[in-house]
């Protein structure tokens, strides 16, 4: 069993104060594969005052270095890439290939398209040539504290601790308690590639205490959490008392609207994507809306999808679909499973318990709903599972109703042909994010939603923007 019980604070691994223990366990058998300790008050207080007396020294640095410290990172990171599809795989039990190919690489990812967005971005600014004396400098927000997700633990980390090292800020993580081995690997390279010291902490601990310590502490300047529309009411009331900045990238329902004109592949795709990494995507396309006179075919496609799709441990080679995260999780998706056949959706494909073949590890079967109306729960709520619902719908107007018809606001989907088609409907999908007949977007381009969704957007330009302060001079 992997032992990880230190913190790394003001440039060195250091042991808790008082540690208090917590086994990490293996989603694929639900047995332990390593020990983290949980931080206490007096950790948190240490890492703050270590970004705080980086912060000084950092925050004046010149761009180019920065810059240096991320190339070195990136370099290392990609050194490091089996290493870090490995802490994935098993600590919250992604298939290896698609920790080798997806979750890893979303990490490499997120610091190219930083490091592309941060050599051309200016920190010194004109007004404008009507006012040729005034300046607008972006400076660094301060002291971040960062909170990070089990789903997708590098892309995540990525777009927090990149941006904040690129725009002069020193921050302390805590990575998921459920998944944290993959922060302490990324931890060791942000060490390894010569990092001040104080200007990267790391310290594991729970919602409850490590992270209202952080949304709470008088001398962290940010938040930027990642995570449940729940923990982020919660977090923002923390933090209300210190008027800190609070960015926030919350949960989705995204409706997939599959006009008549789709392509052959869209619905297969759209079934696809909602079960890719076990379904705990926040922006999965879990609503699927189909015209009514293709309605028919698509539940049976989507049917066929499910019923062929492979399930099995984390360790296992090939592409299949592993666990959910854990014990929690699983508990949660079965109760909306059968909320689903209790409030009279149809189910075509999956269902409650586990797949055939397996009486241990948090697996659950592909699941899919037919008949769904907006109404019903597993319409409205974040299942983060691998459950699609079809809902039928008969004309444009009526499927951006549906698509609109809910608290979250993240990514939306538009399968048609026709631009002019998608188009209109883009421009009134109300999410953060509208993607069109498979196209992903591009190196960049902002992640963040609307509404329950979050307030925040992370990548590329607007990722480094959240982590900076406007401030405008006159008489320079």
């Amino acid at each position: 069993m992997i032992s990880k019980r230190e913190f790394f604070i003001d440039g060195r691994w250091v042991t808790p104060a008082k540690p208090h223990d917590l086994e990490v366990i293996n989603p694929s058998n639900e047995e332990p594969c390593a020990v983290i300790s949980l931080g206490g008050q007096s950790d948190t207080d240490a890492a703050v005052a270590a970004a705080r007396r980086a912060f000084a020294s950092w925050s004046m640095t010149a761009k180019e270095e920065r810059l240096a410290l991320v190339e070195r990172i990136l370099e290392l990171y990609n050194a490091r890439a089996e290493e870090m599809a490995q802490a994935i795989s098993l600590e919250m039990g992604a298939p290896i290939e698609l920790a080798r190919t997806q979750q890893a690489p979303a990490g490499s990812w997120h610091i190219k398209n930083f490091l592309r967005a941060a050599k051309t971005f200016s920190f010194e600014r004109m007004l404008g040539d009507h006012a040729p004396n005034d300046r607008i400098l972006y400076e660094p927000v301060g002291v971040c504290g960062l909170i990070t997700p089990w789903n997708w633990p590098m892309n995540q980390v990525t777009l927090k601790v990149i941006p904040a090292l690129l725009t002069g800020c020193t921050m302390v993580l805590k990575p998921s308690e459920i998944a944290p081995l993959s922060s302490l690997l990324f931890a060791e390279i942000v060490a390894q590639a010569g990092t001040p010291a104080g200007v990267f902490n790391l310290v594991n601990g729970d919602g409850p205490g490590v992270g209202t310590q952080l949304s709470t502490h008088p001398d962290v300047d940010m938040i930027s959490f990642t995570g449940s529309a729940r923990a982020g009411t919660a977090i923002s009331k923390n933090a209300a008392d210190t008027l800190k900045r609070v960015h926030l990238e919350l949960g989705g329902k995204g409706a997939n609207i599959v006009f008549p004109d789709a392509d052959e592949k869209a619905v297969k795709r759209g079934a696809l994507h909602c079960f890719n990494n076990s379904g705990q995507s926040c922006n999965a396309p879990t609503r699927m809306l189909v015209q009514r006179d293709h309605y028919d075919q698509a539940v049976e496609i989507a049917r066929a999808v499910a019923d062929a799709m492979p399930v099995g441990p984390s360790n296992e080679q090939g592409r299949h679909m592993g666990p959910v995260v854990s014990q929690m999780q699983f508990d949660k998706i079965q109760g909306l499973i059968q909320k689903g056949i209790d409030e009279g959706a149809r189910l075509v494909a999956g269902g409650p318990g586990r797949p055939e073949g397996f009486n241990r590890g948090y697996f659950v079967r592909p699941t899919v709903f037919a008949d769904v109306s907006n109404d019903m729960t597993i319409a409205r709520e974040e299942i983060f599972g691998p459950v699609l619902s079809i809902l039928p719908f008969e004309t444009e107007e009526e499927a951006i109703a549906i698509a609109n018809d809910t608290t979250y606001g993240l990514t939306n989907y538009v399968q048609s042909q026709n631009s002019e088609t998608r188009q209109r409907v883009a421009r009134r999908l109300r999410s953060g994010m509208v993607e069109m007949n498979g196209q992903p977007r591009g190196a960049g381009s902002p992640f963040g939603g609307m509404k329950a969704s979050g307030n925040g957007r992370e990548g590329g330009v607007w990722g480094l923007e959240d982590f900076l302060e406007v401030k405008a001079v006159s008489g320079w």
